[in-house]
């Protein structure tokens, strides 16, 4: 027994060399070629004289047992038939079979023989499984077959036969087991090669079509800004910055009419490709509705009858959206769930709109809907946002939170020289500036942490321009006091 693990222990050394050249070999242009299939016959030379070398440096890598040699030169032709077929197999067996032949020995003609029909057999196994790289099981039996054949072939053709015996009982395990071992190994390396490749083309195709449904969600949200030159009345900048390829959150603003913009930002439940179709589908059916009723908490109210038909996936989306006069300033309102926005005076002062009735979109077609309203002076900002801005997380885990947001976009309005751009307190801020500034404190705060939720942020202000119309008590919504951080 000693002396059969010693033998094992050597086959196995010399096993291993053959698999570390054939592991080399699968990362090559001509192993690709070869399971395309579309190897010239340069090609299978090249392999033929490749596995017949190691063919070779099977036997003389082998250990020398009373006359004979325990070896793992079948494994090259083998696996040179599994890879291209039964002429590579051939081939390969051809060259380890010449090659012992000129050692001699009375062993020589049927190891000879054995290792031609080893390359022969691997061929016809690829032949079997159609040109596919069979399973571990087959190549397994495949090395168990050729084995047995060698050993068959020594006992037949091999004289004086006692000694035949006497070798094929020292050697038929050890050989058996390492070549076994071999071709299991290989065709393991083999398979997995293959499934890398599938799943690098599958990754490569799926973020192509991501990259293509990202440009399709980045044309349904406006993107050309400023939105309307020739309306110096009104100024409107968006940012979404998605934590994946696509996702939930949306923003939108159209004219209704001459003086009426409606201004609207959302965010849909989960990430990723269903949340990008769910936001696709809600901000079609809000510019739908907009067209049928101006009264904020009526559009909400359709938007939800709709989303909640048919809504097997239990998504929803949080929304703002609000109509804006911009003779007036007048903003009428309905929250839907979102989180609500911030009006930011031209003096800096925060105050936060009231939140009023409603509930996120397709969770209940009971869902009642309020309206609130406000009035933005000359020089005053609406700034909405989702939740991905206050709830960016920084390497510890800290979350940004509303208070730096609050003060972010407080200090951009005021004329923060180190968020606003450089301009200098006191001069008009323009709509990109406080989304920019606010995204900018953001990144600053996360300080490159991986960002886990989409981004949004939308600014409306009323240019300092505008004349101030209706001055009502902006401090009030439905009877209800906003609350203020000075």
């Amino acid at each position: 027994m000693p002396e059969i693990i010693d033998l094992i222990i050597e086959l196995v050394e010399a096993m291993a060399v053959v698999i570390v050249v054939a592991y080399v070999l699968t990362r090559t242009r001509l192993y690709r070629q070869v399971i395309d299939r579309r190897f010239s016959w340069s090609g299978r030379a090249v392999m033929i004289v490749l596995f017949g070398v190691f063919s070779i440096w099977g036997t003389l890598a082998g250990v020398e047992v009373m006359g004979g040699i325990a070896n793992t030169r079948d494994l090259g032709p083998a696996l040179g038939g599994l890879l291209g077929g039964p002429i590579v197999g051939l081939g390969a067996g051809a060259i380890g079979a010449i090659q012992r032949l000129t050692m001699g020995g009375f062993t020589a003609v049927p190891c000879a023989l054995a290792t031609v029909a080893a390359g022969l057999s691997g061929g016809v196994v690829l032949l079997i499984f159609k040109r596919r790289v069979p399973p571990i099981w087959a190549v397994v039996l495949l090395a168990v077959f050729t084995e047995s054949l060698h050993m068959g072939l020594v006992l037949l053709m091999a004289r004086p036969f006692d000694e035949a015996l006497r070798i094929v009982a020292e050697v038929v395990i050890p050989m058996i087991l390492v070549n076994a071992a071999g071709m299991g190994l290989f065709v393991f390396i083999v398979r997995n090669e293959e499934r890398e490749r599938t799943m690098a083309v599958q990754k490569e195709r799926m973020e192509g079509e991501l990259n293509v449904a990202r440009d399709i969600q980045k044309g349904i949200v406006p993107s050309v800004f400023p939105p309307f030159p020739d309306r110096d009345e009104v100024d409107v900048h968006a940012s979404l910055q998605s934590a994946r390829e696509v996702g939930g959150d949306l923003y939108d603003f159209q004219f209704l009419d001459d003086d009426r913009l409606y201004v609207a930002l959302g965010d849909v439940t989960g990430k990723g490709v269903p949340a990008s179709l769910f936001m696709a589908v809600s901000i079609t059916l809000l510019r739908a509705a907009s067209q049928r009723s101006a009264e904020p908490g009526e559009v909400l109210a359709g938007v939800n009858a709709s989303l909640c038909r048919d809504n097997d996936a239990a998504m929803f989306v949080t929304l703002f959206f609000g109509v804006y006069e911009v003779k007036t300033g007048v903003l009428r309102y309905s929250t839907g769930g979102h989180p609500p926005p911030y009006l930011i005076r031209a003096d800096g002062r925060l105050e936060v709109l009231p939140q009023v009735a409603g509930a996120g979109l397709g969770v209940s077609g009971s869902v009642r809907f309020g309206t609130g309203e406000a009035t933005l002076l000359p020089g005053d900002v609406l700034f909405l946002y989702s939740d991905g801005a206050t709830e960016a997380m920084d390497d510890a885990g800290e979350l940004f939170g509303e208070e730096r947001l609050r003060a972010a976009v407080r200090e951009v309005v005021a004329g923060d020289r180190s968020l606003a751009g450089g301009s200098a307190a006191g001069e008009s801020i323009d709509a990109a500036a406080v989304t920019d500034g606010a995204l900018v404190a953001v990144r600053r705060f996360v300080a490159g942490a991986e960002q886990s939720d989409d981004i949004t942020l939308l600014a409306l202000r009323r240019p300092t321009s505008a004349t101030p119309g209706d001055r009502r008590d902006v401090t009030t919504c439905r009877g209800r006091p906003t609350s203020r951080v000075s």
